[in-house]
């Protein structure tokens, strides 16, 4: 069969004379007159000014193929649309991240029963329960190491390693415990919790949520200094799951530091005494803290001294130096009368421990530590 686009080969049926008539050549079969190109105008056509006689026809293969490619293209136009809409209007939205919740902080000054004592920082630590404590940073001890049922040994590691550099920087920082700096420890906090740490600096309350000294160790400059660097440290660490997508860290150490009073010229080499802290932490970890180094403090419960029970500890520590004594071993008043905000009206009686002793005073004693698998209980 002859191609659509050519003319036929053979001769048209009952053709007169067969191959021989002389009007072979102008006859023409039904299949060369579909495969034309050209088409003749009709007389009216014909009869316009400059109007040809005949005109191209466009070919049939060329609008298939045009055909073709146009449902194509609508095709990958629609599926285009239909992707974005799908992504506009997707019925499951992205999981919001768990935000950190607002620290809670007590803070207990201890009292002593009677005139502290002084000494150079030498002898007032051989002498005293934190004879055997490590210096600095070396008391701050990783537990064993081990994974969770939802975060891996390095995780773990992870959120111990930024624990003890959060206590380092809180505790043991001469700039942050001076009140010379903040950003040390700032810096180390899960970012919704700035706002509040930065209020607590700037805007010290009484309140549970804005005390700097929940947040970190701090001194008056004017009135206390640092007698020496060293500083002596003893306490563990805990760690357990709190949900599959939360790890929490607990903290308990007990910070020893010799302070002496913040005078110009020269000081006496016996001024020096001595302040504990202790402090009892809870630390919360998600995933990006753990990625980005950084943590949430839950809770913070201090015990520190000696100190006189009605001094107010909010913005900083007060301690009491060397000859000094408490003006009142009882807490400052509460009025259960009183219509406005109660007042966290707490204090204890300082009570030091031989150096012999192993066991921490019962001023300090706490609650046995925690096994490594598991978190000190939060305080009130």
């Amino acid at each position: 069969m002859a191609d659509r686009g050519e003319p036929p080969e053979n001769p048209p049926e009952n053709a007169p004379g067969g191959g021989e008539d002389e009007y072979r050549s102008l006859v023409f079969d039904e299949s060369f007159v579909r495969a034309a190109r050209l088409k003749e105008f009709s007389a009216k056509e014909r009869m316009g000014d400059h109007a040809r006689a005949v005109r191209s026809l466009p070919s049939r293969s060329l609008r298939a193929g045009s055909r073709a490619a146009i449902a194509l293209v609508l095709l990958i136009a629609l599926a285009f649309a239909t992707a974005v809409y799908m992504g506009f209007r997707h019925p499951y939205q992205a999981p919001v991240g768990r935000r950190a919740e607002t620290l809670r902080s007590t803070v207990v000054p201890l009292a002593p029963r009677s005139a502290v004592p002084g000494g150079t920082p030498a002898d007032l630590l051989a002498k005293s329960a934190a004879a055997q404590f490590a210096k600095g940073a070396a008391g701050i001890n990783l537990p064993a190491i081990r994974a969770t049922d939802n975060f891996s040994d390095s995780q773990v590691a992870a959120a111990l390693t930024t624990v003890k550099d959060y206590l380092v920087a809180s505790s043991l920082d001469p700039a942050v415990l001076t009140g010379h700096a903040v950003r040390p420890v700032e810096q180390l906090l899960d970012p919704d919790q700035t706002a509040q740490f930065a209020r607590s600096m700037n805007r010290p309350d009484d309140d549970g949520q804005h005390a700097p000294t929940g947040w970190l160790v701090r001194f008056d400059p004017a009135k206390v200094a640092l007698a020496g660097p060293d500083i002596r440290v003893r306490g563990t660490l805990s760690y357990t799951e709190a949900g599959s997508d939360t790890l929490e860290v607990g903290s308990d150490h007990t910070f020893t530091y010799t302070l002496r009073p913040a005078a110009s010229g020269p000081q006496r080499a016996d001024g020096a005494s001595l302040f504990t802290v202790r402090r009892e932490l809870v630390f919360r970890f998600d995933r990006e803290d753990l990625r980005l180094h950084r943590l949430e403090v839950r809770t913070s419960y201090v015990q520190a001294g000696p100190q006189a029970c009605p001094t107010d500890t909010t913005g900083t520590l007060r301690p009491l130096l060397a000859g000094q004594r408490a003006v009142s071993h009882g807490p400052a008043g509460s009025d259960p009368y009183s219509t406005g905000r109660p007042t966290a009206a707490l204090c204890g009686t300082l009570e030091v421990s031989s150096p012999q002793a192993p066991a921490q005073s019962p001023a300090h004693q706490g609650p046995p530590a925690p096994p490594a698998s598991q978190s000190p209980p939060s305080r009130p």
